[in-house]
This record gives C-alpha cells, sequence and structure tokens, in this order.
C-alpha cells in the first residue's frame, strides 16, 4: 500500500476498465477522491475569464493592475499554506478528514467569491480557495494511491493529474457558458461549490485510508476495507503486506540513527535524482505556464481580440491543449520513457515561448503612434502627459502607460492602426470615443496591436 512511483501502461488501464464491472467500489473511491482534483483545477483556472468581467464590474481594478494580480496570485498564497499544514492535518485526523476540510475551504471560498460586493471580499474568498487548492492537491492522490489495488494504482493516481487539467478545461467551458448571464464572473466563480458540496456528500459515505487506519492501530477497520477494495484471493496477502510495511515504517521513525543530509547529498546518485525531481517542479513554474493559464483571454485580447466571448473562445484552444498533453503523456510515459518525452516537452515549450515573445515584441514596437490632430480634436479631454511633452516618439503604448492622470488611447475614426488621440481615462472620455465609433483602450493593449 506505499504511495510511491507506480507503473502505469495500457494494460493498467484495459484493469481499471474491467475492474469497474467486478469491483465498481474502488472506482467509486478513486473518482470520489480525484474531484479534489478537478476543483484544483477548476479554481486554478476560472480565475482568467471571470477577471476580463471583474474589471468591469469594479472601475478600481480595472485602473489597477496590483488588484487584478492580487486577486489571482492570492489563491497560489493560499494554496502554499494549505500545502504546508495539509501534511499535518493528513497525518493527525486522516485522508478523509483533510478531503472534507479542502471542500468546505472549496465551498467557503466560491460563495464568498460569488457574493463578494467589493475587490477586498473577493480576494479573502480567493485565499480560502487557495487553501483547499494545497490541501487536495497532496489529499487526493494520497488517498487515491492508499486505496487503491496495487496493480492499478498508477492507472488510478493518474487520472487525478487528468482530472487537474480537465477541471482547468471545463473552466474555460462554463466561463464561456455564462458570458450572456446577468452576474457573469459571479457564475464563473460560484459554481465551483457545486462539486465541492458534490465530493464533501460522497465522502462522508466513504471510508478512510486503510493505511491510516492501520497507523492509528485501528487494524479491523483497515482489514474491513481491504477486503472490500481486494478479491477473496489476494486480500490475506495485501493485509500482511500493509502491516509489515506499516510496522517497518514505525520502527524507522522511532530509530535514534539520525539521516545524515550532507552525507545524502554528497552521493552523486542522491544528489542527481533530487536536482531532476525539485528541478523539474521549479522549471516547470519557471517558463510560465502559470501565467499563460490565469491570463489566457486577458493575452488573447491583447492580439486585438476586443471581444470577451472571443477571448474566451480562443482561450480554449490553450486549456484543450493542456489537458490533451496530460492524456498524451500517459499514454506515451512507458513506451518512450521519461527522459526523451521531457526533452521533446521542453523543446515544444522553448518554441511556444520565443514565438510569444516575438509577438508581444512586435506589438509594442509597432504600436499606432499619437496625433496632435486627433488629440486636438478631443482638446478639452487631451491627456495633460503628452501635452506637456515634446510630442516626439509617443504611441499608443506611451500613452497607456501615463499617469496622474491615466491616460487612454482612442483609435482613429478611419483605421484602428493609424495614429489616434492619447486622451484622459474615464468612463465620460469612453463613451464620447465609443460615440464616433472608435476604438477605445484604457487598460491594456487591446489596440495596440500590429
Amino acid at each position: 500500500m506505499e504511495g510511491g512511483v507506480h507503473e502505469v501502461d495500457a494494460s493498467a488501464f484495459r484493469e481499471c476498465f474491467s475492474l469497474a464491472w467486478r469491483n465498481p467500489y474502488v472506482l467509486r473511491l478513486a473518482f470520489s477522491a480525484g474531484i479534489g482534483g478537478l476543483l484544483f483545477g477548476y479554481d486554478t483556472g476560472v480565475i482568467s475569464g471571470a477577471l476580463l468581467y471583474i474589471r468591469d464590474d469594479f472601475p478600481s481594478v480595472d485602473k489597477k493592475t496590483w488588484l487584478q494580480e492580487s486577486i489571482v496570485s492570492t489563491a497560489v498564497a493560499g494554496a502554499i499554506i494549505g500545502a504546508a499544514i495539509g501534511g499535518w492535518v493528513n497525518d493527525r485526523f486522516g485522508r478523509k478528514t483533510s478531503i472534507l476540510v479542502a471542500d468546505f475551504l472549496f465551498f467557503v471560498g466560491a460563495v464568498i467569491m460569488a457574493s463578494a460586493p467589493n475587490p477586498t471580499l473577493l480576494i479573502v474568498g480567493r485565499v480560502f480557495v487557495g487553501l483547499g487548492v494545497g490541501m487536495a492537491s497532496m489529499t487526493s492522490p494520497l488517498y487515491i494511491s492508499e486505496a487503491s489495488p496495487a496493480r492499478i494504482r498508477g492507472a488510478l493516481v493518474s487520472t487525478n493529474g487528468f482530472l487537474i487539467t480537465g477541471g482547468q478545461f471545463l473552466s474555460y467551458l462554463i466561463n464561456l457558458a455564462f458570458t450572456k448571464a446577468p452576474g457573469t464572473w459571479r457564475w464563473m466563480l460560484g459554481v465551483a461549490a457545486l462539486p465541492a458540496l458534490t465530493q464533501f456528500i460522497l465522502m462522508l459515505f466513504l471510508p478512510e485510508s486503510p493505511r491510516w487506519l492501520y497507523r492509528k492501530r485501528r487494524e479491523e477497520e483497515a482489514e474491513a476495507i481491504l477486503r472490500k477494495i481486494y478479491p477473496a484471493n489476494e486480500v490475506e496477502g495485501e493485509i500482511q503486506a500493509l502491516k509489515e510495511s506499516v510496522e517497518a515504517e514505525i520502527r524507522e521513525e522511532g530509530s535514534s540513527e539520525k539521516i545524515n543530509l550532507i552525507k545524502l547529498l554528497k552521493t552523486k546518485t542522491v544528489r542527481r535524482g533530487l536536482v531532476a525531481g525539485v528541478g523539474l517542479q521549479v522549471f516547470q513554474q519557471f517558463v510560465g505556464i502559470n501565467t499563460v493559464m490565469y491570463y489566457s483571454p486577458t493575452i488573447v485580447q491583447l492580439a486585438g481580440f476586443a471581444s470577451n466571448q472571443t477571448a474566451l473562445a480562443l482561450s480554449l484552444v490553450t486549456s484543450g491543449l493542456n489537458a490533451l498533453g496530460s492524456i498524451v503523456s500517459i499514454y506515451f510515459i512507458d513506451r518512450t520513457g521519461r527522459k526523451k518525452l521531457l526533452i521533446i516537452s521542453l523543446c515544444g515549450v522553448v518554441l511556444s515561448l520565443g514565438v510569444l515573445s516575438a509577438v508581444f515584441h512586435e506589438t509594442t514596437s509597432h504600436s499606432p503612434g499619437i496625433s496632435r490632430q486627433e488629440t486636438a480634436h478631443f482638446a478639452a479631454y487631451s491627456c495633460p502627459a503628452y501635452q506637456s511633452a515634446s510630442a516626439t516618439g509617443w504611441d499608443c503604448m506611451k500613452c497607456l502607460k501615463a499617469s496622474s492622470p491615466d491616460c487612454g488611447f482612442c483609435a482613429a475614426a478611419a483605421d484602428k492602426l493609424y495614429p489616434g488621440a492619447c486622451l484622459i481615462s474615464n468612463s465620460t472620455v469612453k463613451d464620447l470615443c465609443h460615440g464616433e465609433n472608435r476604438l477605445w483602450d484604457g487598460d491594456c493593449a487591446m489596440d495596440c496591436e500590429l
């Protein structure tokens, strides 16, 4: 019942489908716990689309990028805390209790966000959701690993990873579905309460992890669960194996011999394994995938697709490929090997980042210019910073960076790529610009594209 490395191949997945008919109880355990992975993916992905409409409802969020960043990043900060305390909660109170606590945090966070009257409470709700994400990210795969038969354990644990990326894809679909609904972002964020409530109810009727029960000397309860998981001809062997494993673990914990970390780090195989394992986790974050997932619709708007609905629809491509990648990796990991699959993936990451960098550079270096004549057309609302400047080298991007007061770009009436006007950024000027059938950009660079 160890939760270490488990091989995943096609036979394991075929065994899963076979087991669904022979013993659906195992799949009930695995997929009930796997809802935690789905919530993890949903709550990390849903903010990307909701943010577009939050900016529309709260002018302060629209004007202050640090508020947008806070709304997004506080969930990550909460996840760090949730993961840190999750290990202690798992060992002290059990895997089942940890999942129930995570569901409670997910539910409370979703309700707070859906009803938030201001950005402050929205951030508080994101913190609650982040705490749930942190606990679920470590508890769900642990519970699945300890409550599933050894021969299909790897396949079932792998489904948790797929549910995370699947949850992100689902969040984009939900975002797109609620674009026409009253309240838009409140529905997008609040709907996460439903799977959290569903998992909470399901877990109330499911048992604790048999391994944790053995650790707490509740052998009879653990054995009763194992008899439901394993066939009659295998259960006695599994009970004995679990008993020996737990006893060996307890002996090691009580041993007076301390682990010499310096000596371990001097061991070449240990050091290389540590660098590879930790390094991959670090670089997986440093490549910027979270930025793309959290701000995908905003990035699409930077490319010139001003419509929120269009931006969300195009962002489905990103989340869909992300989910597809998890399926492809599960299929090929034992056919091509870990190293080759990793190198291929990294080549794709480098190519994608290169393309993104080139596009952003071209966008900022070829922005429409600022015209004195166009700006004079709105003389009463011209940007003070532009009026006091020498007026040489000003373009859309430079206008948007002006402050005290903030300024916005009103595109030329003939063509949005022609030089436009640099004006004070407020709702009155925005309406005035739109009234002449011009494009207005007062925050991001959606109108400053090639």
